[in-house]
């Protein structure tokens, strides 16, 4: 699949879930997670919508002639799925008494490929004024 494509793809899809995630955690889950819970699955839900906004962005203004471009969708399209569904994981875990702590790392893997893909996105635009 094209680069264009997975980002505009990724981008729909992961604005439908967080969207849905949003809502969910607004209603079902309000009464089942404790306040700082809730504010971490919110906190999972912002960043997904944020990159899902990024990702439909950068779909319809790169022009993805170079591997950088790429890259960055990929950053922020692995970053996402990382950093997004395992708050959401570790939160429902909680929810249930039972933590998944394999999980704990997954998180600021994801949030370092989000900074990665920023700082790629930033590096490319300031490599076209050099």
């Amino acid at each position: 699949m094209g680069t264009i494509f997975m980002a505009q793809l990724m981008g729909a899809l992961y604005g439908l879930l967080a969207v849905i995630f949003g809502a969910f955690g607004a209603h079902a889950l309000k009464r089942k997670l404790t306040p700082e819970l809730l504010q971490s699955f919110e906190t999972g839900v912002k960043y997904q919508m944020y990159h899902a906004i990024v990702l439909l962005v950068l779909a319809f203004n790169l022009n993805f002639d170079r591997p950088l471009d790429s890259a960055i969708v990929n950053c922020f399209i692995f970053g996402t799925l990382l950093f997004s569904f395992s708050i959401y994981a570790l939160c429902w875990g909680a929810a249930k008494g039972n933590k998944p702590r394999f999980l704990g790392p997954v998180t600021p893997i994801g949030g370092l490929l989000l900074v990665m893909g920023w700082a790629l996105l930033l590096y490319s635009f300031v490599s076209n004024l050099i």
